[in-house]
């Protein structure tokens, strides 16, 4: 008829959990059920994340002088009680610990020491009752306590029988008599010389108006067991009646003496013992001969005047699955009046907050630990998070890193400023150059075209205007096809356009190296040696992009990482070096095209074209050795801005260094543009 203990210390564990409660004392009697209740709680607890701030050990019972005396004496081992941070404490004993912990608290008043306000968690063994010799001490210390009590009901009549009866009833009882006079406090006898202060009892003193502490009128669970117990044998008894009834004759069976029963018989009968009692319950044993029971979680009211409530607040079901064992109804639970009824908090230090992660303390148990912040890109969204956790790849950390946002998609788009100028400027510089070339097609045979070879004037100005749109092709989200064509085809008309510079500037060296009319060295260094230089320069730039564009090609590429909070859009070049010999390819011609240029700005010329040639290279050298450093250093959208950047401006100062002064004459200074002005300029 004991309930199972083993059940009742994972019902508090569950308790425990529950209320998210890590940090608590506790109490064992000092005798071998302690210890064995501590060698299993202990590991049980730290199983379940739940560490003991301390371990206090209750004497054994015994005289009240003594007991003073002795916890006097052991002073310092129970001064962690009222200085620990632990406010729940769990308590393992029998009726008299109660009695031995109220002996300790009755002295705190005289040790100088606050008032104790905890949580006070008990089984089903502890009872509250008092006795009589400090049955006026305050129990208001253990108010709002928690305990797990054998589930109980009240027979029918037990409170009718509760209010009737009376000590003149027990004849040859001594027991009820006593009760009797240490409850009242009175004297069923005439008193003696030494009993002159009590009172005589009349025997017809209420049990209902004792306080709760000295009697309960309600059957507790223990009682409840016993009322139990007997019917179970009751019921076992006329059993093994039943059974005997079988097998003998009318006059066997009426001479069966049940005095005569030996218990061992019972155990069959008992073990298969299954019926209802007066209450409505029902009693039955499982396959191991214990009782099928529960537990209720019970709510303990103390009150000034004596008085005790008990308030079932939950339930603890051992036969149910794991998740619903326990039941706990918290908005009828009453706590301690030290915490003005908010939930008691019993953990080590405080909560880590979401955004923070535990750290362990050296040396402490693991329920003692430091909040320390998430490292960058990780969150924690919960409280007291062991470690932080690292968001999805396509979802970075807000701003406290508590949570994870989806990342936004980013790539450089027309709808946005940035890339709505660029596209304009690509524009409008595309239509400069149409303007310019239309100027120069329709006066192609003024001097001032005529004079530095106008094939190679309309296709470096053809291949300025494919320069500026090739741009567009930068601006928008990345396709494959897009990814494929724009550095391909940014690389082959820049190479056009600086391979037509140099075999202008060949033709302008040409022209004054060989100064004799019909010598081999003017043949050779004219019109034929410029379109070599045109068709070579580009084709091998061809060349490069095709060989790119066969061992490792650019693709459409997502960057998760670069940028914090955003999925970047790209095109991933497939191969860095081929994308830098592109590049390296453009400055050598470049660099060749200013060097040749700057050897020939100083010829005589009426219009010598090499002055402004030098100065669209220099221009063009100078901001594509910026551009490495700056493409380099750049994330996101603005690796490609740069580039459009670099390309719009290039291709800017090549127009404006080499066509603006003639398209200027042409337009604005017709009468510059002559034969005989030329003539006199070269004189």
């Amino acid at each position: 008829m004991v309930p199972n203990e083993a059940q009742q210390y994972m019902g508090v564990v569950r308790l425990l959990q529950h209320f998210r409660w890590t940090w608590i004392g506790l109490f064992a009697v000092d005798d071998d059920k302690g210890n064995r209740f501590l060698q299993t709680m202990v590991p049980t607890l730290f199983q379940n994340g739940i560490c003991y701030a301390f371990i206090a050990r209750i004497p054994k019972w015994d005289y009240v002088d003594k007991m003073i005396d002795m916890i006097i004496q052991q002073w310092e081992h129970y001064e962690i009680l009222f200085v620990s941070k632990a406010n729940v404490f769990f308590v393992y004993g029998e009726p008299p610990s109660f009695q031995v912990l109220n002996v300790l608290l009755f002295l705190v008043p005289f040790l100088s020491v606050n008032p104790l306000g905890k949580v006070w968690i008990v089984t089903s063994h502890w009872d509250f009752e008092t006795v009589t010799v400090h049955k006026a001490w305050d129990t208001q210390t253990f108010h709002g306590s928690i305990s797990f009590t054998v589930h109980s009901n009240q027979p029918l009549g037990f409170q009718t029988f509760l209010q009737m009866i009376r000590p003149s009833w027990a004849k040859g009882d001594g027991f009820i008599k006593d009760f009797w006079e240490q409850t009242f406090n009175c004297s069923l006898k005439m008193p003696t010389v030494m009993e002159k202060t009590k009172k005589t009892c009349t025997g017809e003193e209420k049990l209902d108006t004792l306080p709760g502490t000295w009697f309960e009128m309600k059957m507790t669970g223990h009682s409840y067991n016993v009322y139990n117990a007997v019917y179970a044998v009751a019921h076992a008894l006329r059993a093994l009646y039943d059974s005997s009834s079988k097998c003998r004759s009318l006059v066997e069976r009426e001479s069966l003496d049940i005095q005569n029963v030996q218990p061992w018989q019972l155990h069959h009968f008992l073990s298969s013992t299954l019926f209802n009692n007066s209450a409505g319950d029902t009693v039955r044993f499982d396959a191991n001969g214990a009782l099928v029971t529960d537990f209720d979680v019970t709510n303990w009211l103390m009150f000034p005047n004596g008085s005790v409530v008990r308030v079932k607040v939950g339930r603890l079901d051992p036969q149910a699955s794991p998740n619903k064992r326990l039941t706990i109804n918290d908005d009828r639970i009453v706590w301690h009046k030290s915490f003005n009824q908010v939930l008691p908090l019993s953990v080590c230090n405080d909560n880590c907050y979401p955004g923070y992660s535990k750290k362990k303390r050296e040396g402490e148990k693991f329920c003692c630990y430091d909040c320390s912040p998430c490292p960058e890109g990780m969150i924690s969204h919960q409280k007291n998070m062991d470690a932080c956790i690292r968001c999805p790849e396509d979802q970075y950390p807000n701003k406290d890193q508590i949570q994870c946002i989806a990342k936004v998609l980013s790539y450089l788009s027309y709808e946005e400023s940035l890339g709505f100028i660029l596209a304009i400027l690509a524009l409008s510089f595309s239509l400069i150059t149409t303007l310019v070339l239309g100027t120069f097609l329709k006066h192609k045979d003024t001097p001032i075209v005529k004079a530095n070879n106008r094939s190679f004037t309309y296709i470096l100005l053809s291949s300025l205007f494919l320069c500026f749109l090739c741009t567009l092709l930068f601006i928008g989200q990345p396709g494959k096809l897009v990814c494929l064509l724009r550095q391909m085809f940014f690389g082959i008309v820049f190479s056009v356009a600086l391979s037509s510079i140099l075999a202008k500037t060949v033709i302008v060296i040409g022209a004054f190296m060989a100064t004799k009319p019909g010598s081999k060295l003017r043949k050779r260094m004219g019109k034929g040696l410029a379109n070599s230089i045109l068709l070579s320069g580009s084709l091998i730039q061809a060349g490069i992009c095709a060989v790119w564009l066969c061992t490792s090609p650019p693709f459409p590429d997502v960057d998760m990482h670069s940028l914090n909070g955003k999925i970047i859009l790209e095109c991933n070049e497939g191969s860095a070096f081929m994308f830098y010999f592109v590049l390296s390819y453009l400055g050598s011609l470049a660099i060749v095209s200013f060097m040749v240029a700057f050897l020939a700005r100083k010829l005589p010329d009426s219009f010598n074209e090499a002055k402004f040639i030098t100065f669209s290279m220099l221009v063009f050298c100078s901001v594509w050795l910026s551009f490495v450093p700056s493409y380099l250093s750049s994330k996101g959208k603005y690796v490609v801005a740069v580039e459009i950047f670099a390309i719009l401006s290039s291709s800017a100062g090549l127009l404006g260094f080499i066509f603006f002064p003639k398209w200027f004459i042409i337009v604005f200074r017709p009468e510059l543009n002559n034969r005989d002005h030329l003539i006199r300029r070269k004189k």
